[in-house]
């Protein structure tokens, strides 16, 4: 069971901070597009890939102390913030985790905004179809973000780095 947990606290531990839980469903689902062994099921939601699973794992490693949330007010909305405890970080050291080194790709992902995560996110769920038809998928399904032109170039450069990263 905690395989999975301790992969997720692994990524906490190696980014110190994670601001939003939309940046984290988009970066364990690149991380996976990768081939990084993450287990969680991702479905198309509102905000591109989501997983139910990886949700209820986080709460577990919240309600276990493991994890902690800060939940604060931004604007017209809540936004969260995940931290390893040490409680977390004791599991860890007691604990192999199976990864590969993939903390300098989780850092550089971490420090990306959540829309841009996004695009790269609903570009890469997509990446089954030619390149265009991938662009108007994405302006379809994500048309009320209107994302630029060089904001898709910029997402596909991106996943270019992204592959030199995660080998």
């Amino acid at each position: 069971m905690f395989d999975q947990h301790a992969k997720l606290m692994k990524v906490f531990n190696d980014c110190q901070q994670i601001v939003g839980r939309k940046k984290l469903q988009k970066m364990i689902f690149i991380a996976k597009k990768f081939h990084i062994p993450f287990n969680e099921k991702f479905d198309f939601h509102f905000y591109g890939p989501y997983s139910e699973e990886l949700t209820l794992q986080v709460e577990e490693l919240c309600n276990l102390g493991f994890v902690h949330e800060t939940k604060e007010k931004k604007g017209g909305y809540f936004q969260y913030l995940y931290e390893l405890t040490g409680a977390g970080e004791e599991f860890l050291k007691q604990h192999e985790v199976n990864l590969p080194e993939i903390s300098s790709a989780m850092g550089d992902l971490n420090k990306q905004s959540s829309r841009f995560l996004e695009l790269v996110s609903t570009i890469l769920y997509f990446d089954y179809l030619p390149t265009e038809e991938i662009v108007e998928k994405v302006k379809t399904v994500k048309s009320k973000l209107r994302f630029t032109e060089e904001e898709f170039e910029h997402a596909f450069q991106y996943i270019e780095q992204l592959k030199e990263k995660f080998v």
